[in-house]
């Protein structure tokens, strides 16, 4: 009659899992098809456009994404952006940014492992990318927007970055004690946001 809620969650800010390097995926096996699925669960349940495999513990180069498209941007998409915005929410295996732009933008971010703490980043404006899918393709393209950020962002999560270790010294220092409170909550709470659904 009742049925049992659903546990998610997410490593925080402190975690050691965020601060190293993820291993390559390799062969795409039915286990990391699971991941792929269980992480874009985990996504959804906090309400996240991104997701890179060490946020769920594992040190997999493997992110989720399922970027928005609003009213009005799809005149200025090129064919890949299209092509990417078709197919979300989608899982990105062994991403790798080829080339970024010279020219940049600074937009504010959030991330599921720094919660309610949000900070302006700048980053390059575009930038180019390849990435296999969990068919064994292997997509390549340009593209900017949220979604470039958004990529960015979680190519980082693969590298041992948060988007606070991006941030101008006066932004780190802003934030600095919410930053210190969080990871002090972390440590008494094994660095993880659990939600039930």
């Amino acid at each position: 009659m009742f049925k049992a809620k659903k546990k998610y969650e997410v490593r925080t800010a402190g975690d050691p899992v965020l601060a190293k390097s993820a291993a390559p995926v390799g062969l795409v096996t039915p286990e990391i098809i699971q991941l792929a699925d269980d992480m874009l669960q985990s996504m959804d349940a906090f309400d996240g456009i991104g997701l890179a495999a060490p946020q769920y513990g594992v040190s997999l180069r493997m992110i989720v994404i399922d970027v928005p498209l609003y009213e009005g941007e799809e005149e200025t998409l090129t064919p890949f952006e299209k092509q990417m915005f078709a197919n979300m929410p989608m899982a990105l295996l062994d991403p790798e940014i080829t080339a970024r732009s010279g020219e940049v933008t600074e937009r504010e971010e959030g991330c599921l492992s720094v919660p309610e703490i949000y900070a302006p980043v700048v980053r390059p404006a575009r930038i180019a990318f390849r990435a296999r899918l969990l068919d064994g393709s292997l997509i390549e393209g340009e593209c900017g927007g949220l979604l470039g950020r958004c990529l960015q962002h979680e190519i980082d999560h693969l590298d041992g970055f948060l988007f606070t270790d991006r941030l101008s010294p006066d932004a780190a220092n802003r934030i600095a004690g919410q930053m210190k409170r969080l990871v002090e909550f972390g440590m008494k709470n094994n660095f993880r946001r659990i939600k039930r659904k």
